[in-house]
């Protein structure tokens, strides 16, 4: 009697081969989504811009990624465009709660985390810096250096309003681009002086990834603030 053949594995039914490509589609949306949360943890997060608080730098309606890794490892500095949390209550509370769609997008790092609320500005003043507008030259002044401002929208001034300020240790002091549309650090001075926590800072604006004719970075100016003395200089 002869030997039954040895049963070829490439030889399996149509179930076998269907299970096969499910699992290795699951394991494909599993190793995704891990390294997504990863990602999305330690390195880069989605926003969105939803005001024109920053224009031209962004518009209403961008998509951006900020570098999570700001501040620390990499630090924060004059000219950064950053995401942080609205600790101190500048915006209006949220009153729609996050739908699951929502929640799994913020989980994947798509969205920001649901049921916090975030602003997106410049750094014009880091720990120590005096940060003024000398309305007689029509601008900013750091550490008594006046300062030219590329990026402020067509047709502002540097501020509608005159205001001097040194910023505490641990703060920051931050301008929206589109200055008279922006609810920025000189509207909420009876809020912690309109100073933010650094440690409200999630990360450093870094890329415009919607839409895609907009694909770009984001610059942070620095042959603005090139000739600002330190603080303890001043």
């Amino acid at each position: 009697m002869s030997a039954a053949p040895a049963e070829n594995p490439h030889d399996k039914g149509p179930l076998y081969k269907t299970w096969r490509f499910i699992r290795e589609i699951v394991i494909i949306v599993v190793i995704a989504l891990a390294l997504s949360f990863v990602i999305k943890t330690f390195f880069f997060r989605a926003y969105y811009i939803p005001s024109g608080s920053m224009e031209h730098t962004l518009e209403v309606n961008d998509r951006i990624f900020a570098n999570l890794m700001v501040p620390g490892p990499f630090e924060l500095d004059r000219g950064d465009v950053v995401v942080f949390r609205d600790d101190l209550g500048w915006l209006p509370p949220v009153t729609e709660s996050p739908t699951a769609f929502e929640n799994a997008l913020s989980f994947v790092g798509i969205l920001p985390a649901s049921g916090e609320q975030y602003l997106v500005k410049r750094i014009i003043g880091m720990p120590g810096d005096t940060v003024e507008y000398d309305a007689s030259i029509d601008k900013i002044k750091i550490n008594g250096e006046a300062i030219d401002e590329p990026y402020i929208y067509t047709g502002n001034k540097p501020s509608d309003m005159e205001f001097s300020v040194t910023v505490p240790e641990g703060k920051i002091w931050v301008m929206g681009d589109h200055r008279a549309a922006s609810a920025d650090s000189r509207f909420h001075t009876d809020i912690q002086g309109g100073f933010v926590d650094i440690d409200s800072v999630q990360g450093k604006a870094s890329v415009i990834s919607w839409p895609t004719s907009r694909w770009g970075t984001i610059s942070s100016h620095d042959e603005v603030f090139a000739n600002v003395p330190d603080a303890a200089s001043n």
